[in-house]
């Protein structure tokens, strides 16, 4: 049988979710918690492979087992293996036809940037940061550019595996709440480094290096060499992935836990 997992961690605890020979990944701690509830080794197969240092509210994973457990079983067996930074909030079973990562019809990323002069301790490695002041109307304009069927290679890393630069933008925010700026990105499937690369873009916009118009010049030009740095990754979340309802899966197919802005 195949059992679907929704699960979140705090990325900053580990190198990245997919499976290294050093063992200090998601997949790693996950695959061991798993394996011991299951009495076999299992092998997951994960909606996104996040990066070192970034977070997910709702990752979704899969694996197949011929052991029999009630879904309360594999949330409080596998939680109890595993360390506070990662945990499985929730567990189906899905026909063999699933797949978490080819299943999925979309994602949404959020990154959560403290703007202020001073850098957040508290919450080091939970959100970004950036000390001058930033325009988040100009940001958002800015960002209208991206929404749609765009080539996104200005903003791809030189790794990216991905068969197509060009992926469907839904939706893109970007929205103040005191010191906090939260970007938001909705689209069929992202490249790698694609959401850094564009917050690192938007922010060029937001401290007044560039007009507005410069991100859709950027986008058009498809050259990464163009756009600005990677932004770091550490307020990075992924925070849903959307299937279609006859899976079944919690939520009627939209599996989205967007993270709340801290002490706002």
């Amino acid at each position: 049988m195949r059992i679907v997992l929704g699960v979140e961690y705090a990325g900053n605890a580990f190198e990245g979710f997919q499976s290294q020979a050093h063992g200090r990944t998601v997949q790693d701690h996950l695959e061991a918690a798993i394996g011991h509830i299951a009495a076999h080794p299992v092998r997951l197969h994960c909606a996104g492979r996040t990066d070192a240092g970034v977070h997910a509210t709702a990752q979704v994973v899969h694996f197949d087992t011929e052991a029999v457990r009630p879904n309360s079983g594999w949330v409080r067996g596998v939680n109890s293996r595993l360390s506070s930074p990662v945990v499985v909030r929730w567990a189906t079973e899905a026909g063999d036809g699933f797949h978490a990562r080819f299943c999925a019809v979309s994602r949404r990323y959020r990154y959560i940037l403290h703007n202020s002069p001073v850098r957040p301790a508290l919450l080091a490695g939970r959100v970004g940061w950036f000390h001058p002041p930033l325009d988040e109307i100009a940001m958002a304009e800015a960002a209208r550019c991206l929404e749609g069927w765009h080539d996104f290679s200005a903003f791809r890393a030189a790794g990216c595996q991905a068969k197509s630069p060009v992926k469907l933008m839904h939706e893109v925010r970007v929205q103040r709440t005191a010191d906090y700026i939260v970007f938001d990105f909705w689209a069929n499937a992202f490249l790698h480094h694609m959401v850094r690369n564009l917050v690192g873009a938007l922010v060029y916009v937001g401290k007044g290096r560039h007009s507005a118009a410069w991100l859709a010049e950027v986008l058009g030009a498809r050259d990464r060499s163009l756009a600005a740095l990677t932004f770091p990754a550490d307020g990075l979340y992924l925070c849903g992935v959307e299937y279609a309802p006859h899976w079944s899966l919690p939520g009627e197919g939209r599996i989205i836990a967007v993270p709340r802005i801290p002490f706002v």
